[in-house]
């Protein structure tokens, strides 16, 4: 097992000390290059990830497990293909076969509403879900939710980055052990 982090703030190696920390960086690509490498170095049969993430229905709180990911930021509508979809290839959304919340992840801070509505927005789960599809890695993802992805999201975010990790860890601990 690997847990792939964007940011030290939301988890450190310090922690959790059991399982394989690695921090990757904000943003899809930093995520698929550290998914990449953690995968050449490590051979893990699971990846999970923890991170922050706003929601986009006020009754989500908390940590939660995403489950369906989609990208929210794909646009190749100009070809003819449905805002959301990657051209030429048949899935608009990664599923890992388990109940939990969908999972729009894009290469923007959300403070308003996107084009597709999901109930959570993070920068990195779709890269990663993706990545573990395609090597037939199994992945889990859990968010701590940091803000509503509205015009407060910026500060919400700052004053909550740190605020999750303890509720990862018993998670994972009531997981694992």
């Amino acid at each position: 097992m690997i847990i792939l982090v964007a940011l030290e703030d939301e988890l450190s190696k310090e922690d959790l000390n059991e399982p394989q920390i690695e921090h990757m960086g904000v943003g899809k690509i930093n995520a698929a290059i550290k998914t990449i490498e953690a995968i050449g170095k490590y051979s893990p049969k699971l990846i999970i990830n923890y991170g922050t993430a706003g929601s986009l229905n006020k009754e989500i709180s908390g940590l939660v497990e995403a489950t369906n990911f989609f990208q929210r930021d794909m646009d190749a509508s100009p070809l003819g293909i449905k805002f959301g979809e990657t051209p030429f290839e048949d899935s608009f959304k990664i599923h890992f076969g388990r109940d939990g919340f969908s999972c729009g992840t894009g290469d923007s801070f959300v403070t308003n509403t996107p084009e597709i509505i999901t109930d959570i927005v993070d920068m990195e789960a779709y890269a990663i879900a993706k990545i573990c599809k395609m090597n037939h890695i199994d992945f889990r993802c859990f968010k701590y939710i940091s803000d509503q992805a509205d015009n407060n999201a910026s500060q919400d975010w700052k004053e909550n980055v740190t605020r999750g990790k303890n509720l990862f860890i018993k998670k994972i601990k009531e997981i694992y052990e």
